[in-house]
């Protein structure tokens, strides 16, 4: 069934988060029976945003937020519709104030982004595009649990996820391609540092 534009966008998934967190705690089960049985990729992209905010510095929470990225990723590239998540993911919680406080610190940055999604580049977000961009957003956060400890790594490898996220989401391919244009420049700093 096709969604109406107003629930394709990124502060209205923003809305979801807050009405999960509305007790102490919020846990990823509460996260994903607010959104019921919808497609996967919003997931990914609420993930990879919520690793863009201070969030990111919590401990465990990159390690977390990796597992849930990589295995929701893998789901899509096999064509699974519906979320799934083992229990000991599932019931990994965190206090609803700091969640409703990361959604809050979002929702201008989320404002801008809806304001500038349009249907473009469509050859990056449909068919092998879009197979290529998610194995990229499995293969990303892979090295987070590693580096945890080292400062703006994970709000980097979440940045690029959620704008490959976003894009499939939208079905805006330019922001799929600012996301492969960050990677090339990430390979080239790193090809200055270590050449």
């Amino acid at each position: 069934m096709p969604q109406d534009n107003s629930a394709q966008t990124l502060n209205h998934l923003l809305d979801g988060m807050d009405a999960a967190a509305d007790g102490d705690v919020v846990s990823v089960e509460d996260v994903v029976e607010e959104f019921g049985d919808r497609s996967i990729t919003p997931f990914i992209l609420l993930v990879s945003v919520l690793m863009i905010t201070p969030l990111s510095g919590i401990p465990g929470m990159p390690t977390i937020s990796a597992a849930i990225i990589v295995l929701l990723s893998a789901q899509a590239l096999l064509g699974r519709r519906r979320v799934w998540l083992p229990q000991v993911l599932l019931q990994r919680s965190m206090s609803a104030r700091r969640l409703r406080w990361a959604v809050s610190w979002l929702r201008r940055p989320s404002t801008f982004f809806d304001r500038h999604a349009h249907k473009r580049l469509q050859i990056l977000v449909k068919g092998p595009g879009r197979y290529l961009t998610l194995l990229m957003c499995a293969l990303i956060p892979l090295g987070w649990p590693l580096l945890e400890l080292v400062p703006l790594v994970t709000t980097f490898g979440a940045s690029i996820v959620g704008l490959f996220a976003f894009g499939l989401f939208t079905r805006d391919g330019l922001y799929v391609l600012v996301g492969y244009m960050m990677i090339c420049f990430l390979i080239l700093i790193g090809a200055s540092v270590w050449g």
